[in-house]
């Protein structure tokens, strides 16, 4: 086992004591912290806490021990995802991500919102009480919100709404919406829901959004979103294609190693509304949320119907002091309560809230004891 230093990545929209709770540091921090990277993009690598080295540098000089042969053949010479925690004190953008397919295509051809060739799938399990937007909700439910404001601008996006076809209601109103954005219009829908928020979950969404950002259509959007409240343990499944905004909360979010992300609203940062356009499932999403299949012994696994990246959570304690991890290939084992220790029958470490391992390919067997929480991130390949 490699004990990891990992970076810290620092955003507006993060926590100021999140991060630094969950390691123990002094807090509230200087900057708000966002999201801690483990793993080996590029972008910001984790360092072997013992030799310094980056990661990806020690996957470069080995990759069939540290990775496997049959991870080297699928993915190349590159840990195929990205573990992260991430703490949301305000909103983030309005998003959706590519297809592989397209991501290949769109990054071969110099396409700037595309900085690398691959899709970006994710999976997020709440730590605490988090908040999110994901996936389209009933057209005809989030057209009989918005009618009910009595906004006379609002009725175009209220007839794309009330068509029959699901895909073509809810595409012609995020295009009606974020192809020829209104701050007028956004204006007014405000103003109309602020008096109303104990009414309607959407009207207290487009109150509190608005107040960050004022103008953006992407208020608006918001509401033919399904709005969750994922209690801990609980997850959210984002493919390609899936239109989502975290909220606010703490998470473990894992995903494959890309960072191509569409933007349609909800951010300072550039949006890129037709290549959102083009990548978005314009489909209703009955329920977002996902629960962990029960293993026993305190081991559960989070299903994911792809090779990039398999989630477990390991709960140990008294009654249940130890388990063997399942899986092979390289893995990050991540501590997020309590004191637990990592073994792979040649140097075992032990790991405290906040601190993660990498295991290589070479190591297939590990097991954990102690008392706490773990996540192990790996590949279902070996």
């Amino acid at each position: 086992m490699e004990l990891l230093d990992s970076p810290i990545r620092k955003y507006a929209w993060g926590s100021h004591t999140a991060i630094a709770n969950l390691q123990g540091r002094p807090a509230p921090t200087a900057d708000p912290e966002a999201e801690l990277w483990m793993g080996a993009h590029p972008a910001s690598p984790s360092r072997l806490a013992v030799s310094g080295a980056s990661l990806v540098d020690a996957i470069a000089a080995d990759p069939v021990t540290l990775l496997g042969a049959a991870n080297v053949e699928r993915f190349g010479t590159r840990l195929p995802f990205l573990l992260k925690v991430l703490a949301a004190a305000q909103p983030l953008s309005l998003q959706a991500h590519p297809t592989l397919d397209r991501a290949r295509e769109a990054h071969a051809a110099g396409h700037g919102s595309y900085v690398d060739a691959w899709h970006k799938p994710e999976m997020l399990v709440a730590l605490t009480d988090f908040d999110a937007l994901c996936g389209f909700r009933d057209p005809a439910a989030a057209a009989a919100d918005l009618a009910a404001l009595g906004v006379e601008r609002l009725k175009p996006t209220v007839d794309a709404l009330r068509q029959e076809d699901p895909a073509a209601a809810l595409h012609d109103a995020v295009r009606g919406l974020l192809g020829a954005p209104d701050a007028e219009l956004v204006g007014e829908v405000v103003a109309a829901c602020t008096p109303r928020v104990a009414e309607k979950p959407a009207y207290d969404l487009v109150a509190g959004l608005a107040e960050q950002y004022p103008g953006d259509a992407g208020v608006i959007v918001a509401t033919l979103l399904n709005r969750i409240r994922l209690r801990p343990s609980e997850a959210v499944w984002m493919p390609a294609g899936n239109l989502h905004a975290y909220l606010r909360g703490v998470g473990v979010e894992i995903m494959a190693a890309s960072d191509n992300v569409l933007r349609g609203g909800l951010t300072p940062k550039h949006v890129d509304v037709e290549e959102l356009l083009r990548v978005l499932r314009f489909e209703v999403l009955d329920e977002p949320v996902t629960h962990a299949a029960d293993l026993g012994g305190g081991l559960s696994a989070y299903p994911v119907p792809l090779p990039d990246f398999a989630l477990h959570r390991a709960v140990l304690d008294a009654d249940r002091p130890a388990v063997r991890l399942p899986g092979g290939g390289p893995r990050i084992v991540l501590c997020t309560r309590g004191s637990l220790r990592v073994d792979d029958g040649a140097v075992p470490v032990t790991l405290s809230a906040g601190q993660a391992a990498f295991a290589p390919a070479s190591r297939p067997e590990l097991s954990l004891s102690g008392a706490g929480e773990a996540f192990q991130a790996a590949t279902p390949l070996p």
